[in-house]
């Protein structure tokens, strides 16, 4: 069994990933370049599904549906462990005059997921403050958001509370110690950090490091771009979603409405440009929010990777280097099936679904 367990970079899926390892492997240590949390696990809209899961593959929909089925646990869990509500919150989820309505509802019925058409006009009965001119409606119950800086928050203080984890922020790792053909550790600017495994967890900053060994990870920064309203704590009832712009209500009245898509580097400015057209794509999904105050607005880098399937499992040719990253726009609905099978398969344990879809192995150049 592994004695010390390194996972560079502490978002979401390095947090989980070191949560679920700390109890089985006598060390965990995770090291991140910045504050823990603090990129996309921060930055994004939370929502606990793909934003149209029909368009997906079944490696990705494998891991959202488990991930669905356990945060609510994993939110209680948290929150009587450390006092920091994670606010698992089920509003459902309602999708506008879609396009490709038909293959959401045989994608519905084909894994017996509870999304079924609606009559317009109780999808405004539902959510009277919608705006008008929408024809057509799906709805799928049960869907929830997560808030995701309070779910950092706690998984942060839960590991703080266990003695043999250690968060090192603002560590940079440069790269990774090799003997025998066998990864023995990172490299900091303080020096070699050993370890029996290293695990890569770092987001959108995964392929930079990988490519340290001469590996070509597919994975690269897409920025994404987000504002938050404050409105009454009733305002909106339900999640709503059209022409690829979502609101999702938070419990103490905040509307997060997101979110943009552009290839540019590692740049997290946010723009006027991009706060203009989020307000537009606002005001027309729900009319009031023209008279309620932008409280927020921010840029975060989404881990982008083709299809959006995930690398999950050991990198071959490389003992002891392990991959958990590359879950593009959708790291926090698949975060607890991901951690869960990666920890299954680090530990020697039955894997919760078959790992072959995320396997490094054949998709690294």
């Amino acid at each position: 069994m592994s004695k010390q367990v390194v996972i560079v970079g502490g978002g979401v899926i390095g947090l989980l990933t070191a949560f679920n390892l700390a109890a089985e492997v006598d060390r965990v240590v995770v090291c991140d370049q910045g504050e823990v949390g603090r990129e996309s696990s921060w930055a994004g809209g939370g929502i606990v599904s793909p934003l149209y899961p029909w368009r997906y593959s079944a490696a990705v929909t494998a891991l959202a549906h488990w991930s669905q089925d356990f945060y609510p646990q994993l939110g209680e869990r948290l929150f009587g462990s450390t006092g920091i509500d994670p606010e698992v919150h089920t509003t459902g989820l309602y999708w506008l005059d879609l396009d490709d309505e038909a293959e959401a509802l045989q994608w519905a019925a084909r894994e017996r997921r509870p999304l079924s058409a609606v009559d317009i006009s109780a999808a405004y009965d539902a959510v009277p403050v919608l705006g008008p001119g929408y024809r057509h409606a799906i709805y799928m119950a049960g869907v929830a958001n997560v808030r995701n800086p309070r779910l950092v928050k706690s998984l942060k203080a839960a590991l703080l509370a266990l003695p043999n984890v250690t968060l090192r922020e603002h560590c940079q790792i440069t790269g990774f110690e090799q003997q025998d053909g066998r990864i023995t550790g990172v490299q900091t600017g303080e020096g070699v950090l050993a370890a029996d495994d290293v695990v890569l967890s770092a987001g959108a900053w995964s392929g930079d490091l990988l490519r340290t060994l001469g590996l070509e990870l597919p994975v690269e920064p897409v920025k994404g771009q987000m504002i938050l309203f404050k409105c009454a704590e009733d305002f909106l009832p339900s999640m709503v979603l059209a022409k690829g712009r979502y609101a999702i209500p938070r419990r103490d009245g905040h509307i997060l409405v997101g979110s943009t898509l552009e290839h540019e580097g590692y740049d997290k400015t946010p723009t006027e440009d991009a706060l203009q057209s989020l307000r537009a794509s606002a005001i027309e999904l729900l009319p009031a929010l023209a008279e309620a105050e932008v409280v927020g607005h921010w840029a975060g880098l989404r881990p982008g990777s083709p299809e959006g399937i995930p690398y999950i499992g050991a990198v071959p040719g490389y003992a002891g280097l392990w991959l958990n990253c590359g879950h593009y726009r959708n790291g926090l609905v698949l975060a607890p099936a991901s951690c869960q099978l990666f920890s299954d398969l680090l530990l020697g344990h039955a894997p919760i679904i078959d790992p072959a879809p995320y396997a490094p192995a054949g998709r690294l150049g």
